[in-house]
Order: structure tokens, then sequence, then C-alpha cells
């Protein structure tokens, strides 16, 4: 089973098709055989980053004039697909969905022209550092600062839960460069720091209950020296920077979350087909053929939606209660697709070996990260 024979899909085009044959070909080749042991050493090495930007599946919709190919969102998310449903771990989405358009929209042409060659070419992994100790959902009481010392900003604080946390070569750190602005969202800052600036510490790779091998690291920033031209964009604009890029954050997150529940589906449809029960297959019980019927057209539904929120996004018309709304669902599906498929597998289920409870343990954390579903839920309340 592939995701290119899924039947009615209207989103892609026959290039974007012939994209996914690359990206998938490459996944397969380069991905799939060493998924094992990144997940054993907790970390995808930058190797394959700089493999996967040969071919250019890193930040597809980079202009031209800075070393990218020019494309439309559609071959990130075919991207996207293709990772999710090969169960490659790479955060990849992170620097070609949200850090990339960050530095392409509100970067100087300074800023531009030094990274986003690199993002492209994988030769430099980013970061974005919002999420600290104390402080989730609720950006504005972030602590860390920046503050201005002559010509340089000095950046002091913590950060946690940041995905690429280990390899990253630049995060995009968010500062109140204004402790007392009020409302506190316009004294908030995105400020580039270099992972080899005097006074920036990885602290631990995080161990966490899935996706092992998707690094993810405590930062932190002791008297941080960087220049004031590593502000992006204007000072005091970060926090509406980082609501006008949530669309499309959240609807790569309902991309990469559907894919991955197809393929739990796939696979367990033939593994139920294939396990002996009794007098027949585990798939012979109509209990069985009932929960995946009942799956399958949920995904069915799932698709069509994605598509549809696909090609609004592609002519810049998702809302953010839409972007909202798509990744609500579609990872509250997940949820639903991975607990039930698991069960069907009975007690193979729950061991490591079989990558259905790898999936399983992978997808708990979609409900929470890039806003945990009852925000969702708030977002898309207070516009009825």
């Amino acid at each position: 089973m592939s995701l290119d024979v899924l039947p009615g899909r209207f989103a892609y085009t026959p290039d974007h098709e012939a994209f996914r044959q690359t990206v998938r070909s490459f996944l397969q080749r380069e991905g799939v055989p060493n998924v094992n042991e990144w997940e054993k050493n907790r970390l995808v090495p930058k190797s394959f980053w700089r493999k996967a930007g040969e071919i250019g599946m890193l930040c597809p919709t980079v202009p031209e004039q800075y070393g990218g190919l020019g494309l439309d969102f559609g071959y990130n998310a075919i991207v996207d697909e293709e990772m999710s449903y090969q169960g490659v771990p790479a955060g990849f989405s992170l620097q070609s969905d949200i850090v990339c358009d960050y530095l392409a929209h509100y970067g100087s042409e300074e800023q531009k022209q030094e990274w986003l060659p690199r993002l492209v070419s994988g030769e430099t992994i980013t970061a974005i550092a919002m999420t600290e100790p104390g402080t989730g959902s609720d950006l504005q009481a972030i602590r860390t600062s920046a503050k201005k010392d002559g010509n340089h900003y000095v950046v002091n604080g913590s950060k946690t839960y940041i995905t690429n946390g280990q390899n990253a070569d630049l995060v995009l750190v968010v500062a109140k460069t204004d402790p007392d602005a009020q409302p506190a969202w316009k004294g908030m800052s995105i400020i580039l720091v270099e992972s080899d600036r005097e006074g920036f510490k990885r602290g631990r790779k995080l161990d966490k209950i899935g996706q092992d091998a998707a690094d993810t690291s405590e930062l932190f920033f002791e008297d941080v020296r960087v220049p004031i031209t590593n502000c992006l964009g204007e000072e005091g604009k970060g926090f509406i920077y980082l609501m006008s890029q949530l669309p499309q954050e959240r609807l790569s997150i309902a991309i990469g979350t559907h894919a991955s529940a197809q393929r739990a589906f796939d696979d367990t449809v033939a593994f139920t087909k294939e396990r002996k029960a009794f007098a027949g297959m585990v798939f012979d019980f109509q209990n069985t053929r009932f929960v995946l019927a009942d799956l399958k057209a949920k995904l069915q539904v799932g698709w069509a939606h994605i598509d549809w929120a696909l090609a609004r996004h592609l002519k810049g018309e998702l809302t953010n209660e839409e972007g909202a709304a798509a990744k609500l669902f579609h990872t509250e599906l997940q949820w639903e697709v991975m607990d039930k498929c698991l069960q069907l597998h009975g007690g193979a289920g729950y061991m490591n070996e079989y990558p259905i409870a790898r999936m399983w343990r992978a997808a708990r954390v979609s409900r929470i990260y890039g806003g945990t579903n009852e925000i969702m839920k708030e977002l898309i309340g207070r516009k009825l």
C-alpha cells in the first residue's frame, strides 16, 4: 500500500506526484533502513539532512534566488505525507514548513542571503525556541530576555521541549525585548542565535514516551551576545509573526498525523489477514471487519478534508480557525486509529518489535504540540 493509490484525491498535480516518487525512493533507500539505529541513538545524523537537501526535499518553497526551487506548499505536504507514512522521524517539517517561512517573510535581505541557501541544502539545521520550563501555550508569559547593549542584544533564559535542539546550528529564540510592554505580546521579538555563540548551551536530550529519534532538548542562554541585526523583522513584532504562520504549521501537523494514521490502518489490515485465530484469521471476525470499516470511512473523509484545506492554503485562504480545526480533527482521529489498530494486534501490539507500538507511542504528543487540542477548541469556539 502507498499514499498515491488512495482514490479521489484532488490536491496534487502530476508534478507533485512525480516529486512524491523521488521523495519515497529516497526515504526507502536512505531513511527506513536506518530508523531502528536512529531510534536507539535518539538522534538523526546531520548527514541525512544534507542528503535530503541534495534532492530538494528541504524548504522547496524558497525562491530560486536564495537557492530553493520556488515551488508551492504542496511539495512540502508531499514530504510531510511520505515522511510520516514511511515512519522516518527527522524534523524536516519544522525547518521546511515553519522556520523557513519566518525567514522568507520577515527576514532582512542579509538574513535571507545568509541562511536560506543553507536551510535548503541541509547545511544548517534550525530550531525555534518558544516553550520554557514554566510556559507552554501562554507565550506572553515567557521570561527569556534580549536586552540591548550598544549594537548587540544580550540574551538570557532557558527553553525546553525544543525540536531539533541537539542538532540545531541556528535557533530562532522568542524573547522579550521590552519586558514592560503592555500588553506583554508587544514586547516580544524573535532573535537569531547561532549555536557557536559564547554562552549558548544545550541541555539534556529529553527522554520521551515516543518519537525517540526526533531529538527534543533543553537550551540555555547565558549572556549570549548577538548583533542587533540578528533580530528577525521588526523588534516587538515577534508575537504577530508567530501567530501569522500558525495556519500552515497546524495544517502541516494535520497532514503528517493523517498519513501516519493511514499507515497504521494499512499495516493492521495486513496483520489481521495473516494472523491466525481459532479456525481462521483475525480478519474473519465480524468485529475486526467492522472496526476496520469504520476507520476506513473516517480516513476517507479525512483525506477529503486534507485536500480541501491544502487547496485553500495554496490560494492563501486558510484561516486560523480552519488550521486549528484541521489540527484538532486529524490528531484526534490519529489517536483513535492508533489505539484501535493496536487493539486488533492483540498482545503483539504491545511489543516494541511491531511497528504499531512505535506508531502508537509517537502519536500521543500530536494532541499537545502545535498548541494543545484544548487550545484549538478555544480558538474555534471564539469564532462561532
